[in-house]
This record gives C-alpha cells, sequence and structure tokens, in this order.
C-alpha cells in the first residue's frame, strides 16, 4: 500500500528572511499509510508541534518550511498556495489541538461553528449541514444533539468540548488528522474514551493519524509506528512495539526507562541528565551527545540515519539488547 503522506528531508526554520534563523525541524523524513496512527513523540521544544503545524500549513511567522517536501497524495503541500491549503485544511486534512478553544469560538453556539465548517467546502443545505453535524457528534459520543448544538462552549465541560473538536475535524471524513496532544489537560477516564474513540474512527474510516504527544503509555495503547524527535531532529522509528520493548537510541531509551511504570515502587525515579538544549545554541555533532551516557568524541560529527529491518536510528553508538 502506497503512503496518503510522505514527509521527505523537511526544514522549517524561524527567523527573519536576511537575519539568524532558528531550525525547529531539521531534515525529518517519514511516511503514513491509511489506517495506521504514527505516535510523533519528544520533549516540550523537541519539534513535534512544529511538525505537525508545518504539515497542514499553519506555522505562525516568522516560521516557514525553508526546503523539503510535503507530498499528500502525490501533491507537495510545502508549494502549494495559502488559498490551495484552505481548501485542503478541515477537508481532508484536520488537526485536533491540545486546548480545544484554539478550535472553536465562543461568542458562537456549537452548531454555529459546525454548520460553517461543513458548509465552508461543501455547498450544501444549512439542514444537510446540520444532520451532518448531529451525526459527527453520535460518532464521537456526545447525546442529545440538538441540544448540544444549541449551546456555547462555556457550556461544556473540557473533556465535551475536545470530544466536539475532535467532531469537527472528522465532519469531512479527512484522509489524514493530527492530534497534538489531544488528550493531555483531560482526566485519565476521558483520556481513555477519547483514545477508544480514534481507534475506533480510524478502523471505521481508514483515517490515518499523527497523534503528537510526549506520553509514551498513550503511544503503547495507541500508535501503530513511533518516530521520536529530538531538538528538531528524528532519532527513531519503527514499529511502535519493537521501539518501545527493545530501543536502539539512548535518547529513546531515556524515556522510557522514566516512566513511572518501569521503575521499581520506592525507588527514585530515573531522569535523563541535563536538559534540552537550545535550538539556537545546539552542540557540534549529535544534539544529544551532551546527556548522553554512551557519548564519545566521535559523537561530535552529526550521525547518519541508520536502517536496520524496518527500523532506523541516528546513533553511532546503539543501544544492544541486553546491553545497558
Amino acid at each position: 500500500m502506497s503512503p496518503i503522506l510522505q514527509v521527505k528531508n523537511l526544514v522549517t526554520e524561524f527567523g527573519p528572511p536576511n537575519g539568524p534563523r532558528v531550525r525547529a525541524v531539521n531534515d525529518v523524513s517519514f511516511s503514513l499509510e491509511r489506517g495506521r496512527i504514527l505516535g510523533l513523540v519528544g520533549e516540550s521544544g523537541s519539534g513535534k508541534s512544529v511538525t505537525g503545524f508545518s504539515i497542514i500549513g499553519l506555522l505562525d511567522r516568522p516560521g516557514r518550511i525553508t526546503s523539503g517536501q510535503i507530498l499528500f497524495d502525490g501533491d507537495d503541500l510545502a508549494r502549494l498556495s495559502g488559498e490551495e491549503m484552505r481548501r485542503l485544511r478541515g477537508r481532508r486534512i484536520a488537526m485536533v489541538f491540545q486546548d480545544p478553544m484554539m478550535t472553536l469560538d465562543p461568542v458562537l453556539t456549537i452548531g454555529t461553528q459546525m454548520i460553517e465548517a461543513v458548509r465552508a467546502h461543501d455547498p450544501v443545505s444549512k439542514e444537510t449541514a446540520r444532520q451532518r453535524s448531529r451525526d459527527a457528534l453520535a460518532l464521537v459520543g456526545i447525546p442529545s444533539a440538538d441540544e448540544r448544538l444549541a449551546a456555547y462552549p462555556h457550556q461544556f465541560s473540557g473533556g465535551m468540548r475536545q470530544r466536539v473538536a475532535i467532531a469537527i475535524a472528522l465532519l469531512h471524513q479527512p484522509d489524514i488528522i493530527i492530534a497534538d496532544e489531544p488528550t493531555t489537560a483531560l482526566d485519565v477516564t476521558i483520556q481513555s474514551q477519547i483514545i477508544a474513540e480514534f481507534q475506533r474512527l480510524v478502523e471505521m474510516n481508514n483515517t490515518a493519524v499523527i497523534w503528537i504527544t510526549h506520553d509514551l503509555a498513550i503511544v503503547s495503547r495507541l500508535a501503530d509506528d513511533i518516530a521520536v524527535m529530538y531538538a528538531g531532529r528524528l532519532v527513531e522509528t519503527g514499529a511502535v512495539g519493537e521501539v518501545l520493548s527493545d530501543p536502539r537510541h539512548p535518547y529513546t531509551k531515556g524515556l522510557i526507562a522514566s516512566v513511572p511504570s518501569e521503575n521499581r515502587r520506592g525507588t527514585r525515579l530515573v531522569q535523563i541528565p541535563g536538559m534540552t538544549p537550545s535550538l539556537a545554541r545546539l552542540p557540534q555533532g549529535c544534539s544529544f551527545r551532551t546527556r548522553c551516557p554512551r557519548a564519545t568524541a566521535d559523537c561530535e560529527a552529526m550521525p547518519p540515519l541508520i536502517e536496520e529491518n524496518g527500523r532506523a536510528f541516528r546513533c553511532i553508538h546503539p543501544v544492544l539488547e541486553g546491553v545497558s
């Protein structure tokens, strides 16, 4: 099966055209097939959200894609005009944000917003758009659709607002949904319900999903594949079960070891030493080397991305199975 999305050597920078620039996404490549969920993982500042915004064309100035390709069904999204992206966004590619109020307008009813979202891409009657809105709310488990459509966002709980945001993303049954930490601010029960809804919707509609998160526990339950980012670069990719059970990159191993369930009761939590470096002052070579227990002088040169049995990692001193 050919991928619905191929990101090739994507570079996204922030800064003035003729001044110093910060490279937030650096030579990132991955592909995504229909009906599969990719977990894009990393600490805050790793570039994962900027990658998502680059794909959907929602970069704030002075951010811009400076090189690379984003091939969606053969079209390079990085080369499309703003108007062409607006025609795609919401209809074939949708995004669910961490804060649902980035999607919802507080002064309009849910019904007004959903009906306008339908009619922005499809020339249908208001009643048809209303029925599609009802159906979308039912898909995400919101009962009493007519009553909910007449309500305003402030009349919903945080979990219900997030469900509405997901329903809006599903109105046109998009080919790809980019979910940027959509469950971070929700309690565990609501979080589990939304994850289950995503899994069901992917299965029903064969939708491809990029799930951006720092939570490996969610990725292990939800994703088919995983891509780990650090300081703007991908450092490891592969099937989620293989990467989480047998990581090759020391950063991936550190992330897994720092999950509370991986630590013995009564012992101190394992931590990755140091802090993520500033993107404006990255160390020479491997960006992780100043925090890595396996680093040597050889790491002062940027390691290539090594491919191995459907997996890839960027490290010249990889973690081997059974070796700490």
